[in-house]
């Protein structure tokens, strides 16, 4: 069963590689060309067994710690983003001339939260990866940490984050996260009898309990990064694999089917691009609580949302803002374009469509979030 599964995923024609800081650096810290060389080789097999490959790299900082001969991250942030400044440019020379070597050219993509945040952004990156696949263009994405506060003081690492949500803007790609442990471990990595899990059917609280982070002065991720980034990208119905890069064969062993890592099974269907944004891209503004009744019609008959299912609005919002649709425990339910302002709804909240012209004085809308404009998340939380 589970080669089978290992075999289906392997059909997937589009792969995000996402490849840590640890994977691309030898010892002292420095990036390792002959690793990306490596890497770079393994990823042109991918291309000849007609796979269409996007790379989200990390490795700036550590790029620019080798350039200028530093041996200890860095805490300020203008200093970060000073070494990125300086390490981005050495480490797409070094994609460059390792790609060189197989005939393939790479385009680097500099992506900022911003950039998938609003609808037409979202829409010029998706339409620029696709556009550099269709070139037979290998596209190197990067956080742009020499604008991104935020990011570079974070203890998890976006990049792979950043890299989940660029397998949901392709839509039916394999995601593989790519580090210096070996997948999953269903205990503490190193103790006696610790072993890889190596397919995960159900992300729950059991599952994540089991993410150790190793913080060393490199890199900023660790396996509940990996496990909140599979989160994102299982979510939307595709399968993620977490294994060590540092295994000189280790994409040529997934394409094969071979057991390798720990492999993450889709926790939902797929879900279409347009919802995929609004449910799991866009950072919402707000929040409605749900009586029971609008809890299950949303979750279980797909109606739309009313005025008269909303017990609570939370936060400051206007029409058109993404909003989050909780039930009375606090749970999350889902993610939708609302169409009415904060303060309009806290107006209208548990009243009949029909009452809204007589609160309000007119009534644009009958849903305060269509079906068309709302995306379920709840299929991550268990049954609701």
């Amino acid at each position: 069963m589970v080669d089978l599964l290992r075999q289906e995923v392997a059909l997937a024609s589009t792969w995000v590689v996402k490849l840590g800081t640890r994977v691309l650096t030898d010892e002292q810290g420095r990036l390792d060309p002959e690793q990306i060389h490596a890497l770079a080789h393994q990823i042109h097999h991918l291309r000849q067994h007609g796979k269409q490959v996007v790379v989200v790299s990390s490795g700036a900082v550590a790029a620019g710690m080798g350039c200028l001969g530093l041996r200890r991250r860095p805490q300020d942030v203008a200093q970060l983003q000073a070494l990125a400044a300086v390490g981005q440019t050495h480490l797409v020379r070094a994609y460059e001339e390792a790609f060189a070597r197989f005939g393939i050219r790479v385009g680097q993509v500099l992506l900022t939260a911003e950039d998938v945040q609003h609808r037409t952004r979202y829409l010029n990156v998706r339409n620029t990866l696709l556009t550099l696949l269709k070139h037979g263009v290998v596209p190197i994405v990067n956080e742009n940490d020499t604008v991104s506060v935020e990011e570079l003081q974070t203890t998890f690492g976006d990049n792979d984050r950043l890299a989940a949500l660029v397998t949901t803007l392709l839509q039916g790609p394999l995601l593989v996260l790519l580090s210096d442990v070996e997948g999953l471990y269903d205990r503490v990595p190193g103790t006696p009898g610790a072993q890889v899990i190596h397919t995960v059917t159900y992300l729950d609280d059991r599952i994540f309990a089991l993410a150790q982070d190793r913080r060393t002065g490199l890199g900023k991720g660790g396996m509940a990064s990996k496990l909140l980034a599979a989160h994102l990208a299982t979510s939307v119905g595709e399968n993620v694999i977490i294994a060590s890069g540092r295994d000189p064969q280790v994409l040529l062993k997934i394409l094969r089917g071979e057991v390798v890592g720990t492999l993450i099974l889709p926790q939902a269907n797929q879900v279409p691009a347009w919802k995929r944004w609004i449910g799991f891209t866009v950072r919402p503004k707000g929040t409605l609580i749900l009586d029971h009744g609008a809890a299950r019609a949303l979750v279980h008959r797909g109606k739309s949302l009313l005025a008269a299912g909303i017990l609570r609005v939370e936060g400051s919002f206007s029409k058109g803002d993404v909003v989050r649709l909780c039930d009375q425990q606090g749970r999350e339910l889902g993610r939708g374009l609302v169409n009415y302002s904060a303060q309009e709804l806290q107006k209208i909240r548990g009243l009949q469509s029909h009452q809204i012209a007589e609160r309000l004085g007119h009534c644009p809308y009958e849903e305060v979030i269509h079906r068309d404009n709302l995306a379920l998340t709840v299929s991550v939380l268990g049954p609701a």
